[in-house]
């Protein structure tokens, strides 16, 4: 024997029939976060914004291999007064 049972109803209405809770109101808070999370980062992909972004790292790179550099030349500097003393 086989039985077929339709109930029409809303989601909502199934949900309180089974006891499950309400998660509406987590939802649009959790939205409303990745929503402004969002726009956040795309605001840091205006073209100041990369360009901001690019000009702070080329400093520093600048920065590290003019340090390397001077290194690089004390210490062939330091190298050769050595090798002159011999």
């Amino acid at each position: 024997m086989k039985i077929t049972v339709n109930v029409d109803c809303t989601p909502d209405e199934a949900r309180t029939f089974f006891g499950l809770p309400d998660v509406k109101p987590l939802q649009a808070e959790m939205m409303k976060i990745m929503r402004d999370k969002t726009v956040e980062n795309l605001k840091m992909m205006e073209p100041d914004g990369v360009m901001k972004m690019m000009t702070q790292g080329m400093n520093q790179s600048m920065g590290q291999m003019n340090d390397w550099f001077n290194a690089v030349m004390t210490g062939a500097a330091s190298g050769m007064k050595k090798s002159s003393k011999k």
